[in-house]
């Protein structure tokens, strides 16, 4: 990573939340462009829908890499780069919706009828506008799909004919210089003003300014040059009602052939209950199983495993004196262990979940059957629910079923291999109302409450009953907002451990300290520092991951006297061993102020065991005004360096330089035995 990173582009990196928020804040912006690109011979109704659908699909579903070296910046590029994003999404399904469908080609998705959004029983369209609107929609019909784009970034957007050339091309256009040339015909007699211009918002004094994406840091966009401008004199009226397919009136439709098909979907669904209640007579299917599918097959090793007489169960004696402290030793509790028709019903929906079944598992788990009797954990009524929690040496399976009848069971896997100690110290029974609940191991003395956002404040002990199960604590993963996170401090015969809860059955370890040598996050520096980073959490929840660990690798004196910092470097590590994530961090001398994210990686090495070193960068805005890059590496770093559009060298594990603001550049750092380290990303 460089500090190149550090300033958003519409040609760099853009995160699905970045590209969320993008498109729920210019979402009018977007529907519009839309409307104004799909086929004017489309119906409005159907216009209007299909437009809110295409800009609705425009959201990626996972991180949008960026290019591998970032062009020269221009000064249209001054736009937001998730908006640049979903715009060109939408742009590029808009002129796949307005190609001619072939009678021997399997149509695209933005050819069809959108699934999402529909309104039964109403006619949407836009208000009616007057002549001037007539005739541009007139204008608009008489152009292929490609020049209506040109036209809508030249006159709504206020693009370049460059800047247009290379979103058309990016969109999928198969000739954007043609659809140009469309236009010129008609720029002859027609002439539009340009838009104002926006003064660009600078950060804050003494602030790392805030990423747009894995170690980025944002620049304001800047007005947009006049030679951006449209030139068709019609391009101001597309502001207009007439194309705001938000605002729209509404009429009913055929009511006459609403009544009909009403009548014979009530006919159909009658037909399929009765089908359905007959194919669910026969056998032993639902009644015996709860909620699992009917059985596939008849195999007598396979059927011993779901035999709940076959259920390893684990006496309370044997955890004392054995070897080793993991699940394999936890005691069968719960007052309904014994309870055999509950076991053959988690068993049944383990090997066969049903469809109404809610099953989940974190990445990297296996869903599959037992392959030999599972071990019993728990079973008993937590809550509203009937619990049973089984180990089979690989995987932690959860069943839930409600206190009354067995519909809405839940099924939930997650890998536990290789967890001892710390590691299997407590499982999640469940989660309700944005509260959890623990079961904790046979060796654990205690447990308590520690919220890592007050580092100050003591634990608040935390009540368990005779079978381990905690009283029910409010969730860090099931909270909206980061305004509290709440750990899970356990005590054993050799110390206390920090657990917190990142949406696994198994709470992950917090650890502090250089990597091979990590120690439980209870000590008071420790807690100082996760107090300042434990919003970011956030980023790893749900993926799997058994331990966390933060370690200061560099303390930093700021220029122009304003403090001293710190930077951090967090490492999540999963059960299955790949998809570690690594952050690094940035902290201000104000310890109030949280820490500011600066790059960010995904299955790197480094502040791992493997490799221990790691170089970060940011850009920073000193309390005077002054821009600066700064950045830090481990303590075995003999010199840094940073080239590009700021050169810099300096000898030591630290480099602070002068800068422009929105400055890039590259980051390099050259170990004591003479090895180059890059940065982070």
């Amino acid at each position: 990573m460089s500090t190149q990173d550090l300033v958003p582009s519409p040609v760099g990196p853009v995160d699905v939340e970045q590209a969320e928020a993008a498109l729920v804040e210019r979402y009018p912006r977007l529907v519009r462009i839309a409307y104004l690109v799909l086929p004017p011979a489309m119906p409005r109704t159907r216009r209007v829908l299909t437009a809110h659908a295409l800009v609705q699909r425009a959201l990626p579903r996972r991180r949008v890499p960026g290019p591998a070296v970032p062009e020269a910046r221009r000064p249209e590029d001054a736009v937001d780069p998730g908006y640049a994003y979903v715009r060109g999404e939408v742009l590029r399904q808009a002129l796949v919706a307005g190609l001619p469908l072939r009678r021997f080609a399997l149509p695209r998705r933005a050819q069809l009828p959108p699934l999402l959004p529909q309104v039964w029983g109403l006619r949407l369209f836009p208000r009616a506008g007057g002549a001037d609107e007539l005739a541009l929609d007139q204008l608009l019909a008489g152009l292929s799909a490609p020049a209506r784009a040109a036209y809508v970034l030249r006159g709504l957007e206020r693009q370049g004919d460059a800047e247009v050339l290379r979103v058309l091309a990016a969109a999928g256009a198969a000739d954007p210089r043609a659809a140009l040339e469309e236009l010129a015909a008609l720029e002859e007699d027609e002439e539009a003003p340009g838009p104002a211009g926006r003064v660009a918002e600078q950060a804050g004094p003494g602030r790392v300014a805030e990423q747009a994406g894995p170690g980025r840091a944002s620049v304001s966009p800047a007005a947009p040059s006049p030679a951006a401008a449209t030139r068709l004199g019609g391009a101001a009226l597309l502001e207009s009602p007439e194309f705001d397919p938000c605002a729209l009136q509404a009429r009913p439709g055929d009511l006459l052939r609403r009544r009909q098909h009403g009548r014979a979907v009530l006919v159909g669904a009658v037909a399929l209950l009765v089908c359905g209640a007959l194919l669910g007579l026969p056998g032993d299917g639902w009644g015996r199983n709860g909620a699992a599918a009917p059985s596939y097959a008849r195999n007598p090793a396979a059927e011993a495993a779901l035999d709940p007489a076959n259920v390893r169960r684990v006496a309370p004696a044997v955890w004392p004196g054995a070897v080793r402290r993991d699940f394999s030793v936890w005691p069968a509790r719960g007052e309904l262990a014994g309870d055999a028709p509950l076991l053959r019903r988690a068993l049944a929906v383990w090997a066969r979940p049903g469809g109404a079944v809610e099953s989940s598992a974190t990445p990297g788990t296996p869903v599959g059957p037992p392959m030999g009797p599972p071990q019993l954990l728990f079973a008993g009524r937590v809550d509203a629910a009937r619990v049973v929690l089984f180990h089979d040496g690989l995987r932690i399976v959860r069943y839930a079923e409600p206190v009354e009848g067995t519909a809405g069971a839940a099924l939930d896997f997650a890998r536990a291999d290789g967890a001892e100690g710390p590691g299997a110290s407590a499982v999640v029974v469940t989660r309700a109302a944005g509260n959890v609940r623990y079961l904790t191991a046979p060796w654990v003395t205690g447990t308590a409450v520690r919220d890592l956002l007050m580092p100050g404040k003591e634990p608040w002990a935390l009540r368990r009953d005779a079978r381990g199960v905690t009283d029910a604590v409010p969730s860090p993963a099931l909270a909206k907002e980061c305004a509290r996170w709440n750990t899970l401090q356990v005590a054993d015969g050799s110390g206390g451990r920090l657990l917190g809860d990142l949406g696994e059955l198994v709470p992950a370890r917090l650890l502090w300290g250089p990597p091979g040598a990590p120690v439980d996050a209870t000590g008071r520096e420790a807690r100082a520092v996760w107090a300042r980073t434990a919003c970011q959490l956030t980023t790893v929840l749900g993926q799997g991951v058994g331990s966390v660990r933060a370690w200061r690798f560099a303390r930093q004196s700021l220029p122009e006297g304003a403090g001293r910092a710190a930077w951090v470097c967090t490492r999540a590590e999963t059960w299955r061993g790949t998809g570690s994530r690594v952050l690094a961090q940035f902290l201000p001398p104000d310890p109030k102020v949280p820490a500011a994210l600066a790059a960010r990686a995904q299955d790197a090495p480094a502040c791992g065991v493997r490799e221990p070193r790691v170089l970060a960068g940011a850009l920073w805005q000193a309390p005077a005004g002054g821009w600066y890059v700064l950045a830090a590496g481990g303590p075995d770093v003999a010199s840094v360096r940073v080239e590009g559009g700021v050169t810099a060298r300096a000898e030591g594990p630290v480099l602070a330089a002068e800068a422009e603001a929105g400055a890039r550049a590259e980051l390099s750092a050259a170990l004591d035995d003479g090895r180059r380290l890059p940065a982070l990303g």
